[in-house]
């Protein structure tokens, strides 16, 4: 009787115990890139000239505008301060046709 049980709960368990297990991971890299504005769209896109040309960012959903020592622009200082012409880094995730900035750093106090 005892082996019977055990038999049963074994096949019982078993399926359990040999099923396949998938995980999936997504690693998402963010990097810096330095260059003076060449065009800009609030909101939309960014154009930096890099050393290696003009290089095209997207904006993500929220941008955040910042200087070389940490302080958050409002939005009338970004209107006044982040045009063309201005050196800046951008922090981005992404590559190729996605890079998605979430970061601008003015190369300025």
């Amino acid at each position: 009787m005892k082996k019977l049980l055990l038999s049963i709960a074994l096949a019982c368990v078993a399926p359990f115990a040999w099923g396949q297990v998938s995980q999936t991971t997504t690693t998402t890299t963010t990097t810096d890139a330095n260059g003076t504005i060449t065009e800009f769209s609030p909101g939309s896109t960014i154009v930096l000239k890099e050393s290696n040309g003009p290089v095209h960012y997207r904006f993500g959903k929220t941008v955040t505008y910042v200087t070389r020592s940490g302080k958050v622009l409002d939005e009338e200082m970004v209107r006044t301060r982040i045009k063309v012409g201005v050196p800046v880094r951008v922090h981005y995730a992404g590559t190729g046709d996605s890079m998605l900035v979430d970061r601008v750093i003015l190369d300025e106090d």
